[in-house]
């Protein structure tokens, strides 16, 4: 709305990450990763078979059995494998990602997370693996080696991998954002679009109409941006083209945040809206970390680009906690939270 010009929000348009290390030196704010959960409710450790014996009609709970069951475990697997033989396997798998040696992935990936030096590098990645072991991993009664199944390594070195970045606190560059080269800039004055979903009339957006997908969540939640005085104005991320790349056991993905908000501080959030966490909505969660890291290392882009923090709101019932923390945001830009 022209009236509303004053509204407009504007953000990069992201495609990817890059850096340079110069001596060497990585991080990883393992504290501030999302927890991996081992599922033992939907991955059996044990399993009961029944020999064939002889010729039988039906199915096999139809017929007596004539002779007993035998139980398939891992305990052959347990007896044979050690945790710290998993953490090394993950480790080096994590610094193939970083290395671009693994062999996946398209050369524009590789290009932006190539490294230099295994051998000073590993020892760092190696300590990182068993650091996030140690303090993230729930094993929820689980032998440890169950850590070792595909479906969590491809978790691990997945959130490792985007994890790490350059110890800039020791000389080292920063990470920092491969914009698109033909639109890198975004903003609310492109929004122009018809839809038969529900939509309800806003006073603080630069869009004149929010879309509820559902009542339940996002329409909630512009409830109460409408209502919070926190909030200086905010849009839907409906065909606005925020997205944030990121990738899931091996397949990359798409994520498209609920908000982007602007504070009072003049920060602007990127605000998720989610009634459910699984762990496909952590790696969203660790994505939006990496997205916000890599803006703010590259300052403000023009007047209407403020910095960036990000928050995860699980539950609308926790909408007061969260604008009790919007003046810790406003004084701490590159704050991350978590409200759950």
């Amino acid at each position: 709305m022209a009236e509303r010009a004053g509204m407009e929000m504007r953000f990069p348009v992201v495609e990817g990450y890059a850096f340079a290390l110069r001596r060497n030196l990585i991080r990883c704010d393992v504290a501030g990763m999302e927890i991996l959960t081992l599922e033992p409710n939907r991955e059996p450790t044990a399993m009961f078979l029944m020999p064939t014996v002889g010729y039988k009609e039906g199915h096999p709970s139809q017929s007596a059995a004539t002779v007993g069951f035998v139980e398939q475990n891992r305990d052959a697997y347990y007896r044979q494998t050690h945790l710290q033989t998993i953490t090394f396997q993950v480790a080096r798998l994590t610094l193939d990602e970083l290395t671009g040696n693994s062999g996946n992935g398209s050369d524009v990936k590789w290009r932006v997370l190539r490294l230099r030096s295994r051998h000073q590098l590993f020892p760092q990645v190696y300590r990182f693996v068993t650091e996030y072991v140690a303090r993230k991993v729930d094993f929820q009664g689980c032998h440890p080696c169950e850590l070792g199944l595909e479906k969590y390594v491809a978790r691990m070195v997945e959130r490792l991998r985007d994890a790490i970045v350059p110890d800039d606190a020791e000389g080292e560059p920063p990470l920092l954002p491969v914009l698109n080269r033909y639109k890198p800039i975004g903003t609310t004055a492109e929004v122009d679009f018809k839809t038969t979903r529900p939509c309800y009339m806003t006073g603080r957006s630069h869009v004149n109409q929010v879309v509820a997908d559902t009542m339940a969540w996002e329409g909630s939640a512009a409830f109460r941006l409408e209502q919070s005085p926190a909030v200086t104005r905010y849009v839907r991320n409906d065909h606005l083209g925020l997205v944030i790349p990121y990738e899931y056991l091996g397949v990359d993905h798409s994520y498209e945040p609920d908000f982007l908000v602007r504070l009072a501080g003049d920060v602007t959030v990127v605000l998720e809206v989610k009634g459910f966490e699984d762990n496909q909505t952590k790696a969203k969660h660790d994505a939006a970390k990496r997205w916000v890291m890599a803006v703010n290392n590259s300052g403000r882009w023009d007047a209407g680009c403020s910095m960036f923090a990000e928050i995860h709101c699980f539950l609308i019932r926790d909408w007061h906690s969260w604008t009790e923390r919007s003046s810790y945001a406003s004084t701490r830009p590159t704050s991350l939270a978590a409200i759950g």
